[in-house]
């Protein structure tokens, strides 16, 4: 097992390099640079940006230089620590990215299991009784929430919660909280206001997931192991659980390495309807900008995710599953 990690964690290098080049050659590939985005945007407010001015900000920059010449310097400092240096913010990346991939962290693994606590039993029950009036109620709330978009659902909760329940649920910090150094009551405010981002984000997944653990356990429960299982006098709970949900939990788990960087990405629309520090208003804001450092570098921790995610599920998957070997 260790030695499986080792080179998995081995063979994500190459990878990560590759995935690097790609995203930094993608976010500068639309027309113009930072220059001329922020020219643009003072140019729209009705000042004058002069040329000059506009030479000496790329070669303080370092804009003028060679692509490959950038991503060299930008590689090279991300290997030492080093995310480069926001033109926006006038601030380091990794800065301005530290306590928002926190946060992004706590809103995903947290909504990840919720996903899982609600899917994982309300699939099994689906499938154990199929056709009866709660599998059908459940399948009408999944196709909702699978169909409904993520701002939409946004807007309705801020709406019951505001009108209704007199609470507050924009934001994932009271006011006195915002800016203040990290505490148990501010880690208890967090917790406060959590809970609706994480039941919007996850209504799909859950949706989805609820949907896959029905249709694979339906699948096993007519398997020739259970009925012989069956046969033998074990009682339906203990088979249920042993056996057939044992094996269709396999693609249920997979999906950690997709799940975690699709909560991230896909929240990009709420995170800024519902006002949450998180990574997408940021990332939305740096690809609009041509800010390339900061756009990179969520970029790559994005990617990064998905290869700690896939990692993740292929070790859930050999515990879960002792047919499943690591090594060959």
């Amino acid at each position: 097992m260790l030695s499986y990690i080792f080179r998995r964690l081995l063979s994500a290098i190459p990878f990560m390099f590759m995935v690097s080049l790609t995203v930094f050659i993608l976010i500068q590939l639309p027309p113009g640079d930072f220059v001329d985005s922020w020219a643009a945007a003072k140019s729209a407010s009705g000042e004058v940006v002069d040329l000059a001015s506009m030479v000496d900000m790329r070669h303080r920059y370092g804009l003028d230089q060679n692509i490959m010449v950038q991503y060299f310097h930008w590689i090279v400092g991300i290997m030492q620590g080093d995310f480069g240096y926001s033109f926006e913010w006038n601030s380091p990346v990794s800065s301005l990215i530290g306590e928002r991939m926190n946060l992004t962290l706590i809103l995903s693994v947290g909504t990840l299991f919720l996903t899982w606590g609600i899917a994982l039993p309300i699939g099994i029950y689906s499938a154990v009784r199929r056709y009866s009036i709660g599998d059908y109620f459940f399948t009408f709330v999944g196709f909702i929430g699978l169909a409904v978009p993520h701002f939409l659902i946004a807007l309705v909760l801020m709406y019951l919660s505001v009108k209704y329940w007199s609470l507050d649920v924009t934001g994932l910090f009271s006011a006195e909280y915002a800016n203040a150094e990290w505490s148990w009551a501010r880690f208890n405010d967090l917790l406060h206001h959590l809970w609706i981002p994480m039941i919007i984000l996850g209504l799909a997944s859950t949706a989805s997931l609820i949907r896959i653990m029905r249709a694979n356990l339906i699948d096993q429960l007519y398997m020739p192991y259970v009925v012989t299982a069956r046969a033998k006098g074990l009682s339906e709970v203990k088979l249920l659980m042993k056996y057939p949900v044992r094996v269709a939990l396999n693609p249920f788990v997979s999906t950690i390495g997709m799940i975690l960087p699709h909560l991230v990405s896909g929240a990009v629309i709420t995170s800024i309807v519902l006002n949450l520090p998180t990574a997408g208003p940021l990332l939305y804001q740096s690809l609009l900008s041509q800010d390339i450092y900061l756009a990179g570098a969520f970029l790559l921790l994005l990617s990064m995710m998905t290869v700690v995610g896939t990692l993740i599920s292929d070790i859930l998957l050999v515990i879960l599953d002792p047919r499943i070997r690591l090594e060959q």
